[in-house]
């Protein structure tokens, strides 16, 4: 039984401080800042409502300042809501107990902090004793644990890999089609009649595109500095688990299959510079320690490497510092280094941030400032914080998938929703009129603008701002009456003000949506797909074509591409048919007296 100590915070109504008694709660009087110190669990909420539309209420409309929200895994109606202080804590508790929501009274109350999961975990396995351990591992040695961590399909022939990932494409794609028909009554009989075409779904699902590569395909990679459990020395390479599964171990990453020689390399060139120097690995578990990870990018175009070492200041002084950027300058300027085809190196202080707060910047070392790589014949340059497809050959499958499904003629206008860098968009210019290329980050603008005249290419210009606030003036920038939109968002998808923007863009005709994670995208293409409203006023977009790309082999993940098309209202029907009328051609005189 765990104990705590309760102490009633002054003028404050039913909120206390726990203070924990134990070894598994001695993490939240360390320095660093923990979500777990100031959590209220919220619960009382209704059936339907989402994470985003949550966050708008308690930030936006109530004033809260919410660092992080967290569900439980088994509960739905209750969730965990984190803050920066105790203050802010208390602020939210008066404001979110007994307030009422889509029907629902909302009951807060102070949360007891998670207990540190590599302590218990620790205890545990002290109680377990070493053979109890070991059959929990099911006796596999730790290369077979990374594998199975990195690169679950490692094991499984690539053509079944296909097999697997174009079925679970099916699975998602049949919910979206189910969701928008319990939602869309007057489209049942449409959307049974095409699901008698097409195997069950409303559009249709082409094969799987196979990766031209299979074999050491990343040209990025993130690896984390920490102790390998088996030689007890400073490690570059991949965990084992997560510290919420109490698992801090690193594993070498030699074995790996989806990593390429080049970059292996590079990591063990720098696990020697880690293991020379007297700074030990930045430990999670009480925060100690300097060097925190190293990024690696691969160009598959000329095999340039970049790195970015990454480390934890700690109390190191600014003369402190300088003298491990120049070790790493004259460490990576070695034969050795150069071999590895190291040509840029970048160096980042890492600190626990808060909410709000802008991570740090990577400074520049030494080598060049970006790497270049292509894509569909154009030369792009990469800068270390730009986005750029993993697996260099997959993005010329997928980003040829999005122009032959758009339909793009020389009159469109292309509108690229999160462009990044520009990859997408420039790829899309030699076949359109005009592209229109918008993105958040400001880097990557810089890095789109440079492309675009790398490339020579002159009709397209780059936007910065969030997607759902600029969209409105980028589209109105748009000519013609052929607009397609690219969208190829982060993981969670498109905000919904972003979706209502092209909902309600009557002139945007086709869509198509480049997704890494089309579970997650689920409910953006319903929203696009379900019938107009008072906020979705447009006619919606219909799914006609998805083509999945396994740009991940030997893993769960693969991208979707599918194409929306405006459905055409009685009203717009008529006015085509007019227009074609109108434009039609007059027959003669003399045709008309011969025909007679």
């Amino acid at each position: 039984m765990l104990e705590y100590t309760e102490i009633k915070t002054e003028n404050t109504e039913n909120t206390h401080e726990v203070k924990p008694a134990t070894e598994e709660y001695a993490y939240l009087e360390r320095g660093g800042f923990s979500s777990e110190k100031f959590k209220i669990e919220l619960r009382g909420l209704p059936k339907f409502y989402g994470i985003v539309e949550l966050k708008k209420l308690m930030n936006q409309k109530l004033g809260l300042n919410t660092s992080k929200i967290k569900r439980p895994k088994n509960g739905s109606h209750w969730l965990y809501a984190c803050f920066q202080n105790d203050e802010d804590r208390s602020k939210a508790i008066k404001a979110l107990n007994g307030f009422s929501w889509k029907g629902k009274t909302l009951i807060a109350e102070v949360a007891k902090p998670a207990p540190d999961p590599l302590v218990r975990k620790r205890k545990q396995e002290d109680g377990e004793g070493v053979q109890n351990k070991k059959k929990k591992d099911d006796g596999k040695s730790q290369e077979e644990r990374l594998k199975d961590t990195t690169t679950p399909f490692w094991n499984i022939p690539y053509e079944d890999q296909l097999k697997i990932k174009q079925n679970e494409i099916k699975n998602i794609l049949m919910k979206f089609d189910n969701d928008v028909w319990k939602i869309s009554k007057e489209r049942r009989n449409y959307i049974e009649t095409k699901r008698k075409v097409h195997a069950g779904l409303s559009f249709e699902l082409l094969p799987i595109k196979k990766s031209p590569l299979t074999e050491g395909y990343r040209n990025k990679c993130e690896f984390t500095v920490g102790i390998d459990d088996e030689s007890k020395l400073p490690t570059v390479g991949f965990r084992l688990g997560s510290y919420v599964t109490g698992t801090v171990g690193v594993a070498p990453i030699h074995i790996l299959n989806h990593i390429s020689e080049s970059t292996k390399r590079a990591v063990l060139l720098f696990e020697e510079f880690v293991r020379k120097s007297e700074l030990a690995p930045f430990s999670p578990a009480d925060y100690s320690g300097y060097w925190r990870y190293l990024t690696v990018r691969h160009s598959s175009f000329n095999g340039d490497v970049m790195l970015i070492v990454a480390m934890h200041p700690q109390n190191l002084t600014e003369d402190e510092l300088n003298g491990i950027k120049d070790s790493l300058i004259q460490h990576f300027s070695s034969a050795d280094a150069l071999a590895c085809g190291i040509k840029s190196v970048y160096f980042e202080l890492v600190t626990k941030k808060r909410a709000g707060e802008d991570g740090s910047k990577p400074i520049h070392l030494m080598g060049s400032t970006h790497i270049i790589d292509t894509i569909l014949g154009h030369q792009f340059r990469i800068s270390p914080e730009a986005f750029f497809q993993v697996n260099t050959a997959g993005a010329d499958i997928l980003y040829q998938s999005a122009i032959d499904m758009s339909i793009v003629t020389p009159q469109s206008t292309v509108v690229d929703i999160c462009c990044g860098t520009g990859t997408i968009g420039l790829c899309f210019a030699k076949h359109c009129k005009k592209v229109l290329g918008l993105e958040l980050v400001p880097e990557a603008v810089k890095d789109a603008k440079a492309n675009a005249e790398f490339n020579g290419i002159e009709n397209c210009e780059f936007f910065t701002g969030k997607a759902e606030d600029i969209l409105p003036s980028v589209l109105a920038r748009a000519g013609g009456d052929d607009l397609i939109a690219i969208v190829d968002p982060p993981r969670a998808g498109l905000h919904m003000r972003a979706v209502t923007q092209l909902r309600n863009t009557k002139k945007v005709k086709r869509l198509v949506y480049i997704s890494c994670s089309p579970s997650s995208a689920v409910k953006n293409f319903v929203d696009l797909s379900r019938a107009s409203s008072k906020t979705l006023r447009g006619a919606p977009f219909l799914p006609v074509r998805a083509v999945p790309v396994d740009m991940f082999p030997h893993t769960r993940h693969v991208e979707l591409a599918i194409l929306f098309e405006r459905e055409q209202t009685e009203d717009e029907t008529e006015e085509n048919q007019q227009a074609k009328i109108e434009t039609e051609e007059p027959q003669s005189e003399e045709t008309l007296i011969n025909e007679d």
